[in-house]
Parts: structure tokens; C-alpha cells; sequence
């Protein structure tokens, strides 16, 4: 159906502007009721995203600022692959506090999705200890060298915290800042997964100590490694896992 599938948010809903950052979406700018938005088209199924805007409503009933599903006439929260959601003002961060007021959003994200079920078909860091393949992951595609190194790395994992993971909140194009919040966007990596795994941002704004900042970098780097297989960037995180 493709972006016919935007008559479904009203006959007036139109597109704007294709926006930058998508990779496994087609996302534009649209407007909705006379009101900037944003679309995104992809090919997730119905039931990843009910998880997805089940968790970014939750988010939003806790006070978080995220990008909320905007209905389509009849109720629906998405349609035909497509989700619309409301525009968000603000620039990315750029100095020090404003990291550090993204890690305190992160640590109330983790902190509200405690226990919260896993995105279907989806599997953490931690699973693949023993799982060969999940929705963005397949080790049976990488060599068994680079496996053992990150196995080794998400093994150290053992014990921590899982929660609702936003994936790569160390992206400046996935926060909009302004002086009196910070929103995070793009939750189509969203899992549940070791907290630490968000933790790792510019210049450690987390305040982790180096050994935990070790850990989560390595891991962190393996996970990137592992979905974006077959890729130079690939190549590159799986150089900095020991």
C-alpha cells in the first residue's frame, strides 16, 4: 500500500519533507489535522509495533516526552506498516549537560520498564550467549572468531539489570533538546536489554566508573557489531571488542 496508506490518518493528511536518519524506514514529514507530524513507513509487523507504541504511550503517561502515535480516523494507532507520530522541537545535544540530562531521561526509561516484556521476535545481548539469531541479528553470518569476542563481551554483562533498552540514544539525531526537556526519538531499535547498554555516551556522561564504562563499551560495540554485519562500520566495532 505504501504512503496511499497516509489516507488513513484523514483525506487531508499529506506529506512534507523527507527526513534524514532512516535506515530501515521511509520517514517524512507530514500534516495531520492541520498539525506538523511525523511519518514513518517500514515493514515491521503488526504485533512489533503494538510493543512499540504501547511502550512509547506508557513513556508518555510517566511524564517522559517522546514522539506520541497520533491515531488514525478510526482508532488505530498504525496501519499498514505505518506509524504517525507528533512533531518534536529541538536541536541535538551539545555540550556536556546536555549529555548528562540525556543519561538521567535513559535511567527513568529503564527505570519505569523494568521487567517489561521482550519485543517479539527480538532477543538481548544476553540471550544471544546462546541464540544464533534474533530480529536484527544472525551469528551464524559472522565468523566464529568474531562471535567468541562477543559472546566474551555480552557474557560480562551477567547479572546487571535488563529494561527496555532505547538502542542508540548516543545518536545526536535521535534527542531534541530544549532548556526545559530532553525527548528521545527513533525507538525502532527499542528492546529490552542489559540497561548499561544505553549507558554509553559522549564523554561518559553517565558518570560510569571505567570498569562498568569498559564493559558496556565493549558490549555495546559487539551488539553494533553483530546487526550491522558485513558492513566497514561492522568491521570497525568489532575491532574495539577484546
Amino acid at each position: 500500500m505504501g504512503w496511499t496508506a497516509l489516507e488513513q490518518w484523514g483525506g487531508d493528511a499529506t506529506r512534507i519533507e523527507k527526513l534524514t536518519g532512516g535506515v530501515a524506514n521511509d520517514v517524512w514529514s507530514v500534516r495531520v489535522n492541520g498539525e506538523l507530524a511525523v511519518g514513518r513507513l517500514g515493514t515491521r509487523s503488526d504485533a512489533d509495533l503494538a510493543w512499540e507504541t504501547d511502550l512509547i504511550r506508557h513513556l508518555d503517561r510517566a511524564g517522559l516526552t517522546v514522539p506520541v502515535p497520533i491515531p488514525t480516523t478510526d482508532g488505530r494507532l498504525f496501519a499498514d506498516g505505518m506509524v504517525v507520530m507528533t512533531y518534536l522541537e529541538g536541536g541535538p545535544p551539545e555540550t556536556p549537560a546536555d549529555w548528562q540530562r540525556v543519561a538521567e531521561v535513559l535511567r527513568d526509561v529503564h527505570r519505569l520498564t523494568l521487567g517489561w516484556p521482550q519485543r517479539p521476535g527480538w532477543k538481548s545481548s544476553t540471550d544471544l550467549l546462546h541464540a544464533e539469531t534474533g530480529t536484527k541479528t544472525d551469528l551464524r553470518a559472522m565468523p566464529p572468531e568474531a562471535v567468541t569476542r562477543c559472546r566474551g563481551a555480552w557474557a560480562r554483562l551477567a547479572g546487571r539489570p535488563a529494561s527496555v533498552v532505547h538502542g542508540n540514544p548516543a545518536n545526536p539525531g535521535n534527542v531534541r533538546v530544549t532548556a526545559d526537556r530532553v525527548a528521545l526519538i527513533d525507538w525502532d531499535e527499542a528492546h529490552v536489554d542489559v540497561s548499561l547498554l544505553d549507558l554509553v555516551l559522549p564523554g561518559n556522561a553517565a558518570a560510569l566508573d571505567p570498569v562498568t564504562h569498559d564493559i558496556a563499551a565493549q558490549a555495546s560495540a559487539a551488539w553494533e557489531a553483530t546487526v550491522a554485519w558485513h558492513s566497514d562500520y561492522a568491521v570497525g566495532r568489532l575491532a574495539e571488542v577484546r
